[in-house]
């Protein structure tokens, strides 16, 4: 009754903090994605940067939106996943907006790189009067890439639990270090998230070296502007973001490790840090854009003078 009881209460533990986490992420990529939204209305069109943040910002809530639900029905309705084609449509959708959120996040970075970074090569001049044509191109092969994970999740997936309900009759005793697919699976998922890597980091670097430099330029020149000011907090932007983005990393890699094992404790911690990302980072973009930043300081003043009338 003792391991009943941790068990229970561990559940209740995880399932309280992942809320808070899905509906607190889910309001803030929500209120970027109607920000954003209003905006089309009222001019009609979209600049890059803003079919980003859009993209994202959608990715980011159906992900979590997703997440918590998941998460809800293994602890409360756990025989749902014995029910074909749940699970498999569960490690689609899962997987689509965790890889849109990955490459997503990166294209991001990459659009900051050439829109700011000035190096004096011809082949950067045409990288920046072509922004917007990369731009679109970058989200198309995005949506590409993650339809391709999602479809390799779903047949996975799809094997996998009826390999387990063939062999053992219980989807939750698969032993996932002999099955077949798994090994595929996994080199595919961790190359996915060492190429983003490695393009947030290629394209982060010069980015705040640019930054660095132009700071140091308008201190040498005595300049303490409005200018100074705004180079600063991107520099602060750029850090935060590089941060979170490795720490997220190293947690999606962590996962493919002890996924085979049973370290529940050490998986619930990479889960928490994991699911902070798209909260974390949408927070950083709502504060280093002054559009987002206003409307949403506007929105809080109106809810405290709300709160305060009561």
């Amino acid at each position: 009754s003792q391991d009943k009881f941790n068990v229970s209460s561990y559940k209740v533990t995880f399932m309280v903090i992942i809320s808070l986490q899905a509906f607190v992420g889910m309001w803030i990529n929500a209120f970027v994605v109607s920000v954003l939204c209003i905006g089309l209305v009222k001019k009609k069109t979209f600049n890059s940067n803003e079919k980003i943040l859009l993209f994202l910002g959608c990715s980011r809530f159906w992900f979590l939106c997703i997440t918590w639900v998941y998460y809800f029905l293994t602890i409360i309705y756990p025989w749902c996943f014995h029910i074909h084609p749940i699970p498999q449509l569960f490690a689609a959708f899962q997987s689509f907006f965790n890889s849109s959120n990955l490459w997503v996040s990166a294209c991001l970075c990459i659009f900051y790189c050439i829109k700011i970074v000035n190096f004096r090569y011809i082949f950067f001049f045409y990288l920046k009067a072509k922004i917007d044509r990369i731009v679109s191109w970058l989200l198309l092969g995005s949506v590409v890439l993650s339809l391709l994970v999602s479809i390799l999740a779903y047949n996975f997936t799809d094997e996998t639990h009826y390999n387990s309900s063939t062999k053992y009759g219980n989807f939750w005793k698969l032993d996932l270090r002999t099955d077949q697919y798994f090994f595929p699976l996994f080199f595919i998922s961790g190359f996915e998230f060492a190429t983003a890597f490695m393009a947030v980091i290629l394209s982060a670097l010069p980015l705040l070296f640019s930054l660095w430099r132009h700071k140091c330029k308008m201190q040498t020149n005595s300049e303490k502007t409005l200018s100074m000011d705004a180079n600063i907090k991107a520099i602060k932007s750029v850090l935060a973001f590089l941060v979170i983005y490795t720490i997220n990393f190293t947690c999606l890699i962590l996962t493919l490790i002890y996924l085979t094992k049973n370290e529940s404790l050490l998986m619930f911690l990479i889960l928490v840090f994991q699911y902070a990302f798209p909260a974390l980072h949408s927070l950083i973009l709502i504060f280093s854009n002054p559009k987002l930043e206003k409307t949403l300081l506007k929105t809080l003043h109106c809810v405290k003078g709300k709160v305060c009338m009561r």
